[in-house]
């Protein structure tokens, strides 16, 4: 595998060719499957949130926040879907992932999901540049593989939507059996799912799965696992980033620039140094995003 001509080629505006896609999927389920459902990692890393196919954004996020290999990066999931360059952005990450796979740390989201990408984008953008659904099926492998959560220095846990009445530990997180379509109900589907809200413990959520959780759910969670903080996406931030709760134990990242293309939201990436001090770059979506054309009618999907 030529990975610098694939990611050059991506770069200048291609895909890549179905044979070599599937050699870099192949390559990527074996560097993920030797990953722990809790990857740990060392600072200094970057914490970015939800992508969702914008190709374009998704390079000026590098940019902003610093080539790999110099810098490290964890992405929270939901890295397909609404937007227009899915493929892209996906082949663009999984090249990163085999060509540094101790730099860039890759979490699933709800959306790398078969459910999810045949509704909302993925799938049909797929059929449209390949011909033929066989590429889908690669990556829905690929994304079974995909790592649940990430714990930077064993203080502070990324993961994409939030806690679960089922889960009060970390080492919960490690005993799922991941290699699987994102169950309907579940700790892990709560993982993918749930979102922080001023409620009292747990409450239902509107999306139709997980959870809605509050302060003390997550101050007791962090006070279990000796955190000091919880770090997810999932939610568009019109700031690009928000602190929960009086505690400011967790915290929200959102990394798609005017996101769907008229949100007119910033985003954000959380910078942590050696000594996990934290700090903030945002920046907004760049001209070849805001000119992105719909090939086709997607469902606007806003929660």
């Amino acid at each position: 595998m030529d990975i610098d001509r694939h990611i050059a080629s991506l770069l200048s505006g291609g895909c890549l060719p179905e044979r070599d896609l599937k050699l870099i999927c192949e390559r990527a389920k074996e560097i993920f499957l030797e990953e722990s459902n809790v990857q740990p990692v060392k600072a200094p890393v970057n914490v970015c949130g939800d992508i969702h196919g914008q190709f374009y954004d998704l390079q000026a996020l590098i940019k902003e926040g610093g080539d790999i290999p110099e810098h490290n990066y964890i992405f929270i999931g939901d890295f397909v879907d609404r937007g227009y360059n899915s493929v892209e952005t996906m082949e663009y990450l999984l090249c990163l992932k085999v060509k540094y796979p101790g730099n860039i740390v890759l979490l699933r989201g709800n959306h790398e999901s078969r459910q999810c990408t045949q509704v909302y984008g993925f799938y049909e953008e797929l059929l449209r540049k390949y011909g033929n659904s066989s590429p889908w099926r690669l990556f829905m492998e690929v994304f079974d593989c995909l790592p649940l959560a990430a714990l930077i220095e064993g203080q502070i846990l990324c993961v994409h939507g939030g806690l679960s009445p089922d889960m009060r530990t970390i080492d919960q997180i490690r005993t799922i059996d991941r290699k699987i379509e994102i169950p309907h109900e579940g700790p892990f589907c709560d993982l993918m799912w749930s979102d922080p809200e001023e409620v009292e413990y747990w409450a239902v959520n509107s999306r139709g799965a997980g959870y809605l959780f509050g302060a003390k759910v997550t101050k007791e969670f962090c006070r279990l696992n000796d955190l000091t903080l919880i770090c997810r996406a999932h939610q568009l931030v019109m700031e690009g980033y928000k602190y929960w709760f009086p505690d400011q134990n967790l915290v929200t990242v959102w990394s798609a620039p005017n996101y769907c293309y008229r949100c007119g939201n910033v985003a954000s990436i959380l910078c942590l140094d050696e000594q996990l001090q934290q700090s903030w770059k945002t920046f907004k979506e760049v001209p070849e995003s805001a000119k992105s054309i719909n090939p086709k009618n997607v469902l606007p999907y806003f929660l």
